[in-house]
């Protein structure tokens, strides 16, 4: 199973937008990135639906922020992209007849929610702005286009 990096990428490409004193081009997010513009779009699409971030079409437009970074917490950006499973770990079949297999399952369903629950809370007490806080220059290692 891939690994999905959206999380990571979307997380540093708002913390690049609040330094930036005009809109971003999906181009310049995807050069940042080092991705596809077209999948930049699609990804920020969500995060617009959530009315995190807004977007501007023609000369001189972008993605901008919607709100401060200080209003956003991490789960609410996971939850923009979907709720990405987390674990590649899964039951075997959806309806078992065994019921010892309807044991397991159960053992290991509860498990995994058990793991999202956590993950989510833990998600929920974090901001994007609180992400740069500790950093002299956040973006003195990053290359700017």
């Amino acid at each position: 199973m891939r690994q999905d990096k959206r999380l990571s990428r979307v997380l540093h490409a708002l913390l690049h937008l609040d330094e930036m004193d005009r809109p971003a081009t999906s181009e310049q997010i995807a050069q940042m990135l080092q991705t596809n513009s077209a999948v930049v779009r699609r990804t920020m699409s969500g995060l617009r639906e959530a009315g995190i971030v807004t977007s501007t079409k023609g000369h001189g437009g972008g993605w901008s922020l919607a709100k401060p970074l200080t209003d956003v917490t991490l789960l609410a950006i996971y939850e923009a992209l979907g709720s990405p499973k987390l674990f590649a770990i899964g039951n075997d079949e959806d309806n078992p007849s065994c019921l010892l297999a309807k044991a397991a399952y159960a053992a290991t369903d509860d498990a995994l929610n058990a793991a999202r629950l956590q993950f989510e809370a833990s998600l929920n007490g974090i901001t994007v702005a609180q992400l740069a806080e500790g950093w002299a220059s956040p973006t003195a290692n990053c290359e700017r286009r």
